[in-house]
């Protein structure tokens, strides 16, 4: 799988004097996968003394959150937990049969009735909670648009965010509201609310209705990759990423980890029909293999690394499948993404009228895209393309730059050479 960064770089350093820089690149570069195989003694080193209990709770959603992370496979879902020493104290989706009621009988302990459960999970502090799906802050602020096992989704994700000591927002409907906060004749009625955002905005989020401050970690997607979920709970269990000292800088704007939402990449940099768009050659209709511009593609505006980690066991994704990016990650998806199939602007890369770009040969529309295309991430079958005698390789996605703003450029403590 290329990256822009040789996995073989990472896999002789001393992972317990890793700086969280050298780190993150290391997740950027390796995967999920290599990630968990390459330091698998010296993370049990790590946690010997450690558990983390995670609280996975779900709101307004399909489940494609968690039926991501389940179809990772390698490793799947319970292997990483258990290298990470990581105990899933609550899951909706995963929990056996559970109810008020088990078989006709009313059912009166932890084990049997996953309210009681919840509530005693919640009891103890310390506990990271993930948040899958949107929180419904409707009619009129009491939350009844959604109610479980009689009491409302609102009050649930507030009693189990008061005692967690970090929560992470996965998929675009737990991080901006997704398709539950979409335009339509409801939306303001049944009000369902991102765990800190609602769509881009940040004053309506579901922690600010309660006045609640927690630290927040969002993995946008519909559904996320089960590596963003996966190594952002790796990142904080092992102590890489220091909550909340950390977090201003390996978050963005929207508290997405920069390494998996880089600022300065998008997917179009590397996507597999890219050399298409370069010489303007455009699909009208679905089925071809040129560009998908012209059919809605947004992944010349989207920031993920898609087209470098890719999908189903690190083979494809959308646009190699034949579909146009989405932008499912964006913060106003959906409705900042429509209409999905069409193109919905006449602007190209960098100002350049599209029509302009399919008009002229390929000299000419390497002009057009101009310095779009010369930053473009060069990968060949997980092969870094070599540079110019001195010349710096170019910044890869993931990668963070030497300095931050408000931050000396330096290594962290501990980095390494």
């Amino acid at each position: 799988m290329g990256r822009g960064i040789s996995p073989d770089r990472f896999k002789n350093l001393d992972f317990m004097k890793m700086g969280r820089r050298t780190f993150l690149k290391a997740l950027g570069a390796l995967g999920a996968s290599l990630f968990l195989q390459t330091y698998r003694s010296d993370i049990v080193k790590a946690l010997e003394f450690a558990e983390t209990r995670i609280v996975w709770i779900h709101g307004g959603e399909c489940t494609g959150c968690s039926e991501s992370l389940l179809n990772g496979g390698e490793p799947d879902v319970l292997q990483a937990f258990d290298r990470l020493n990581i105990r899933l104290e609550y899951h909706e989706l995963l929990l056996g049969q559970q109810g008020i009621y088990v078989d006709g009988e009313m059912a009166n302990t932890s084990e049997l009735n996953s309210e009681i459960l919840f509530e005693e999970v919640i009891e103890e502090e310390g506990y990271i909670l993930v948040v899958e799906g949107a929180i419904a802050n409707g009619p009129k602020g009491t939350g009844k648009y959604m109610i479980l096992g009689g009491k409302t989704y609102k009050d649930i994700f507030r009693e189990a965010a008061e005692n967690a000591s970090l929560i992470v927002a996965v998929g675009q409907c737990a991080t901006n509201g997704g398709v539950n906060s979409a335009d339509s004749e409801i939306k303001d009625l049944m009000d369902f609310r991102g765990v800190a955002f609602t769509m881009e905005d940040g004053e309506k989020g579901m922690l600010q209705e309660l006045g609640i401050e927690k630290p927040v970690i969002n993995i946008n997607g519909c559904p996320p990759h089960p590596d963003w979920m996966l190594l952002t709970l790796g990142a904080v269990v092992l102590g890489k990423i220091k909550v909340p000292d950390d977090l201003p800088e390996v978050l963005d704007e929207w508290l997405r980890p920069k390494v998996f939402f880089p600022p300065d990449y998008v997917i179009h940099d590397n996507c597999p029909r890219r050399g298409f768009y370069d010489k303007g050659e455009f699909d009208t209709v679905v089925g071809g293999e040129k560009c998908l511009w012209k059919l809605g593609c947004k992944a010349p505006y989207t920031h993920a690394d898609c087209a470098i980690r890719r999908w189903n066991g690190y083979h494809s994704l959308c646009p190699q499948s034949g579909s146009p990016c989405i932008s499912c990650v964006s913060p106003g998806f959906p409705d900042s993404s429509r209409p999905f199939f069409q193109e919905i602007e006449d602007v190209g890369i960098a100002g350049t009228n599209i029509d302009t770009v399919a008009k002229v040969a390929i000299g000419a529309s390497m002009l057009a895209v101009g310095a779009h295309a010369i930053r473009r991430v060069a990968v060949t079958e997980g092969k870094e393309t070599e540079e110019a005698p001195g010349k710096e390789p170019e910044q890869a996605p993931g990668k963070e730059p030497e300095e931050v703003p408000g931050r000396k450029a330096g290594k962290d403590e501990g980095e390494d050479q």
